[in-house]
């Protein structure tokens, strides 16, 4: 049997702790080895909406962020379908982390095969190229331009087709990369000449070397009253063009601006 007054240093050094743990929340007193509380994400004035449309094969959510004032113009930005075209990612998280955005309803989606990026792959975890599995055109590719089994056999190609129909936007732009130039060979060339000139990229025809077969863009223009087109930018963009020259660049062409600080 313990001696009195070990029992009762016992007794002192408990209370002790348990007035700590009170004092300095549930995280301090976190048995060892328990997850770390995560710290809250920083506040982001321009978004308004946050929605998953979708998950990817391996289980990363797919997320589109709403910007500006809902009831305007309607926009949509994708970027990252192919994972090893990581760096246009930054114009849209640009825009999502900067001050908020007027004139335009803007909806963004800084990547769209999550994972092909954590593999640093052109394609999804299932080795299929989203821009080859859209429901128009599709055609049975092999390769690096692997269209998967069917069309629409994608997880992240129907998150993608089913958010585009909900939200019926007025103009589609994908990014992508490093074909330098923006596409004007498509359902709306004038708006592409300007996008071009404003963006400062050549004027090119993405014909994909004949292989353009079930890509986004090429659905969304025979489905939709709305245009589509594809942004390419080169292999290595600098930080400072994709963080702030081109979210810049883009919200002037789209009629669109920031608020002061």
């Amino acid at each position: 049997m313990p001696r009195p007054g070990a029992y009762a240093a016992s007794l002192a050094l408990l209370l002790t702790g348990l007035v700590a743990g009170l004092v300095a929340g549930p995280a301090a007193v976190a048995p060892t080895g328990a997850r770390a509380v995560e710290a809250s994400p920083a506040p982001r004035p321009a978004v308004v909406e946050v929605r998953t449309i979708g998950h990817s094969v391996a289980g990363r959510p797919v997320r589109a962020w709403r910007l500006g004032e809902p009831g305007k113009r309607r926009v949509v930005l994708v970027s990252t379908m192919h994972g090893d075209e990581p760096a246009t990612r930054r114009i849209l998280e640009a825009l999502r982390d900067g001050r908020p955005v007027r004139g335009l309803d803007l909806w963004v989606v800084p990547t769209y095969n999550p994972d092909g990026l954590a593999r640093g792959t052109r394609r999804n975890a299932r080795g299929v190229d989203l821009n080859r599995n859209f429901p128009h055109r599709w055609a049975d590719l092999d390769g690096s331009h692997e269209s998967g089994p069917r069309p629409g056999s994608e997880p992240e190609t129907r998150a993608m087709m089913a958010f585009l129909r909900q939200v019926d936007p007025r103009r589609v732009i994908s990014f992508h990369q490093p074909l330098h130039g923006v596409d004007t060979d498509t359902k709306d060339p004038r708006f592409a000449r300007r996008l071009a000139r404003a963006l400062r990229l050549p004027r090119t025809s993405l014909d994909c070397g004949g292989l353009c077969h079930g890509t986004m863009t090429m659905w969304f223009n025979h489905r939709f009253a709305g245009s589509a087109l594809t942004v390419e930018y080169g292999g290595r963009p600098s930080r400072h063009r994709m963080g702030v020259a081109a979210p810049r660049q883009l919200l002037r062409v789209l009629g669109a601006h920031r608020t002061r600080r």
